[in-house]
């Protein structure tokens, strides 16, 4: 009797996994990079910390998903991920995320958790980004705080929905203040988005409030498009951010825009570009260029160069290379 009972347990138990899906992906980069006076601050943490270190980072993608008889998908992503101290130039420890769930059913997506807002998912936001770490972004102006998908540790607990009909897509996500915050720069926030491509041409709008002691808002619009080799991403927004004590903070409440592009020497190589920036006084400029060179068997390698500058202060140079390759 107990040998039947486990054989039935096992059987089970088998058609169950073999109902789900399960899928581990990521990809792993190492190499150099290099900031102008990185360790100039003089803090504990930085004093003497050399311009070039070691910049790493190890990422593991679990996603799990299962289809009901009538079609409906359900499934959770958690992520591993491990990148280096860029303060100290010591490597960091691999930590995992919290979980991000969802429902799906032809065009409506509806996600739980970890979720990443609509702006964060807008179409065009992040453009190219130059650099083996992304280290250059067209959106370097913005300082509103929307709601993001966080890759380590614990975040926010949130909800995320997108129905897509055609070439038109909305978005929507809202995510509470944690318990026991009454901070000005912490509240309730949402954000919403509408997208349409035509051609070879997306264009979307964005908008996201933070409910606090005084509003936090910001409106985007973006702009992305490619041209046989040249792939093109543009923005352009509007955003009143608070100080601490809850007053606005006029250095970066502001017009943030930006540009970025990639352009296709050859099948193998890229070379891509981006600028960003804004009109206030604390607004951060970033401007890089790099490029991207496919070895085949998704082993790339990948560098940029360029300026970061906070408001009029004085431009760093920074630049990074190394290579990435995907599983």
């Amino acid at each position: 009797m107990k040998k039947i009972l486990f054989a039935s347990t096992a059987l089970v138990a088998t058609a169950s996994v073999a109902a789900a899906d399960v899928t581990f992906s990521g990809y792993g980069r190492f190499g150099l990079g290099y900031v102008e006076d990185r360790g100039a601050a003089g803090t504990a943490t930085t004093n003497g910390v050399s311009d070039t270190v070691i910049v790493s980072r190890f990422r593991l993608t679990i996603d799990a998903d299962a289809e009901t008889d009538g079609g409906v998908r359900f499934g959770a992503r958690v992520r591993m991920q491990a990148d280096e101290d860029a303060s100290t130039g010591e490597a960091g420890q691999a930590g995992l995320n919290a979980a991000r769930f969802f429902v799906e059913n032809g065009g409506l997506r509806v996600e739980a958790g970890n979720v990443a807002g609509a702006i964060d998912n807008l179409p065009g936001y992040y453009g190219f980004e130059p650099g083996l770490e992304g280290t250059f972004g067209m959106y370097s102006g913005n300082d509103y705080s929307f709601i993001g998908y966080s890759s380590t540790g614990g975040t926010h607990n949130g909800v995320y929905a997108r129905y897509a009909i055609g070439d038109f897509a909305v978005a929507a996500a809202y995510d509470s203040a944690p318990a026991n915050t009454a901070t000005a720069t912490s509240g309730d926030r949402w954000d919403i988005h509408a997208a349409y491509s035509f051609g070879n041409l997306t264009a979307a709008l964005a908008y996201g409030e933070t409910d606090t002691t005084v509003s936090q808002e910001m409106t985007v619009l973006t702009l992305q498009g490619d041209f046989g080799p040249l792939s093109v991403a543009a923005m352009v927004g509007d955003e009143d951010v608070n100080n601490a004590a809850g007053t606005l903070n006029t250095a970066v409440s502001d017009t943030f825009y930006g540009v970025s592009a990639s352009y296709a020497v050859s099948s193998a190589t890229s070379v891509n570009f981006a600028y960003g920036d804004g009109s206030g006084d604390g607004d951060t400029r970033h401007i890089g260029l790099g490029a991207v060179h496919d070895l085949g068997g998704g082993v790339s390698l990948r560098g940029a160069v360029g300026t970061k500058r906070v408001g009029s202060g004085d431009s760093t140079t920074v630049a990074d290379f190394g290579a990435q390759f995907s599983f």
